[in-house]
Order: C-alpha cells, then structure tokens, then sequence
C-alpha cells in the first residue's frame, strides 16, 4: 500500500463524522428480526391509486421517461406542479423557469442548501428535525442553530421569540417544516405570518418542507411563498410519496423565483442529474386527481390517527395529539421510564411493535429523551393489531 495507511486517518470527512446508520435503518431491522409491528419509520403498507400506478406502467410501455428525462423534469409534471400551486394556493409560477423535479424532497433539500449555503452560514431549523436536514447542513458547510419546538397544551409550539434570538448576522437561511415531523405540528397563519416578517427583516432566505402539505387534520397549511414578500426568498419543496402513497418513486419538487430555482438546479445537476422518467408522467396525472381524493386520504388518515392515539393513552404514554402528517409523538415518563433509545430497543421484544426515539431528530438530545414518535400510515386492522400488542404496558 502506498500513501498514508488505513486507519491512520478517518475514512469519514469530519462534517459527516457524526452520522452514522440512521435509527430507520436500526430499527426497521429489528421489526424484521423479531417480527415486531413497524410503526418507526415513515412509509404506508399499501400502493396509492391504481390509475397512478397505471399510469407509470403506462408510461413505460410507451418509452417516456426510459431513457434521461429532462435536467429540469419533464414538461408534463412541471405543468402539472405549477398548476397544483396555482389551484390549491393561488400562487403562480413559470414550469420552465419556477419549477425543478427532484429524487424525492430529500435531494431537493440537500440541493438548495449546497447552493445557497457558504461555509460558515447559519441555518436555523426547528428542532425536532427530520434527521437529513442536520446532514444537507453539514455537507453544505454550514451551521446549524436549532430552535426547539416544545410540548404545551396537548402540542408542540413554536416560541417565536426564540426564533427571533436565533437570528444572527451570519443566518443566511431558515429551513422551515409544516406540517411538521416529528410532531404533527402545523404553524398557522399568525406564526408563518411573524416568520415572514422576520425574514424580510432581517433578509434571510427560507427553505420550506411542505412533503405533509395534503395530510392536515386540523387547521390548514398555507405555503410561506404566499406572504407578503416571501415569493422571492423562498424555496418551497415537496414531493409525491406522502400524498400518493408511492414513497419508492422518489418524486419531489421545488417551486421558487426564477434565480432560487437556477441556483438549486446547479447543484441538483451534479447529485443526480435525473431520475424517476416514468414515474414522473404518472405524478403529472397524479396532481390533477379530483379534490374528493386528497379529501378521502385526509379522512382515512384522521380516522387512523384518532384509532393509534386512543390506543397510546390506553396503554399509559402521554400523548400529543397531531395536527398533520402520519405521526404522532408519545411522552414515555408515565410509564416509569425517560430513556426512549433504550425504550425503543425493547418494546420489540416486549410487545412486538416498533417505534423511533425523538431523540435522534434533537441536537439537544436531552430534550428529546423521553419522547418517542410512532407511524400511523398503516392499514387499520395492522394499527389494531398494534394497540392490542401496547395494551401489554398497561398491565
């Protein structure tokens, strides 16, 4: 061997040095291992419409999409994104020039941030955190100042004079979440309202993950683009795999100012260059669906959501009922224990479900500790059959 020798350095770069396997991937093994209920990482037990999956099939049949589709996506799903903004919101955008199609929300973020961070920037996210954000930051070398959201009154809230404090003269950006993972929480209009405001203040880009936008229980989501001054500083990003229930697709996009999606798009370029050709005509037709479907997946949803809450207070956590997405947060103190790493490496063997420790999504891991975030996108009678398994808790 010639040259330094292995291990006399770190194979690792020290901006990713702290991360490792993820939880999803620890505990989704395990559920595998003991045969254990998944209710940990995020992905439905069942395919979305039929029509959208025939219309991939379609799609291949036909040769669209076999080959390299477009840089920016192809023409039929951008039309199909910006009228989707235009008919939900009432925002307009150019698809050639105002929309990028993306593997998934997670290359759109780690895209956005590679392009409008310098090293050394700060990038406020609210933690709890969907666990890439803390990765796309490092690799973009920026640096990342959480702001927590903290339980009160049944939910998690947002204090937005933290937020404010947070903000220094080296924030560049605020990657911001609603519907909100881990804890369901959806910011209203007053909150996204002082967050513009503060963005305008203080000229700070904003980074809105909006993958949970269709899934709202209660109250509503309103894109940060539609306020005052935030169509042009912000970088709004979803994707197809929530809503459609076709997660493996890997379909997102980001919708922004012709100059923010430029800049995305010159880092997108050298990630994956293109992905997904024919799934991205059946996501085209997918975003016309009729109100009725997304309606019927917001009602299937709630009913789940009330079913595996009802069945967490039975068992004896605390239980912080979600406004969106398909997750709910637990408090385990009640039942006698705070450490949710240790709690979730047991419940398998104890009674066959598994679950994710909120603790990996905080910096602050000690606020996180006790908390531990369950999935509720599942089939009703494997949700009941998750209850019945919990119920053991409480004896």
């Amino acid at each position: 061997m010639t040259g330094r020798e292995a291990g006399s350095r770190p194979l690792l770069n020290r901006r990713l040095a702290e991360f490792g396997t993820t939880i999803f991937a620890e505990m989704s093994a395990l559920a595998a291992r003991t045969g254990s209920i998944n209710l940990g990482q995020g992905f439905p037990d069942t395919d979305g419409p039929e029509e959208v999956r025939e219309a991939a099939v379609r799609a291949l049949r036909d040769g669209r999409g076999n080959q390299y589709p477009p840089g920016p996506g192809v023409p039929e799903l951008r039309t199909a994104v910006a009228e989707h903004q235009l008919r939900r919101y009432g925002l307009v955008h150019d698809p050639d020039t105002e929309v990028l199609v993306t593997a998934g929300a997670t290359e759109a973020i780690a895209a956005a941030l590679l392009a409008l961070v310098e090293p050394g920037d700060e990038v406020i996210a609210l933690e709890p955190y969907y666990d890439s954000y803390a990765a796309c930051i490092a690799m973009a070398g920026g640096a990342r100042v959480p702001v927590t959201l903290r339980p009160h009154d049944g939910a998690y809230r947002l204090d937005l004079d933290e937020l404010r404090d947070a903000v220094t003269v080296r924030t560049r950006l605020i990657l911001l979440n609603t519907p909100h993972n881990p804890t369901g929480t959806v910011l209203g209009r007053d909150e996204l309202a002082a967050i513009a405001a503060l963005a305008v203040e203080r000229d700070l880009l904003v980074v809105t993950d909006e993958v949970y936008e269709h899934l709202v229980f209660d109250g509503e989501h309103v894109p940060l683009a539609s306020f005052p001054g935030m169509r042009e500083r912000t970088v709004t990003i979803s994707s197809a795999g929530k809503t459609f229930s076709f997660t493996g697709w890997k379909v997102g996009w980001v919708t922004a100012a012709p100059e923010l999606v430029s800049a995305v798009r010159s880092a997108k370029q050298f990630l994956t260059y293109v992905s997904a050709g024919p799934f991205q005509y059946a996501v085209a037709e997918a975003l016309r669906l009729p109100d009725a479907y997304f309606e019927d997946v917001r009602a299937d949803l709630r009913a789940k959501r009330d079913l595996l809450c009802a069945g967490l207070a039975a068992a004896g956590f605390t239980v912080y009922r979600p406004a969106g997405t398909y997750f709910v947060t637990t408090d385990i103190r009640p039942l006698g224990v705070s450490d949710g790493f240790a709690f979730c490496r047991s419940l398998p063997e104890r009674c066959g479900v598994v679950a994710i420790p909120n603790a990996v999504f905080y910096d602050h891991r000690e606020q996180g500790a006790p908390f531990v975030r369950f999935a509720f996108c599942k089939r009703t009678e494997v949700l009941d059959d998750a209850v019945a398994r919990l119920k053991s808790l409480a004896a």
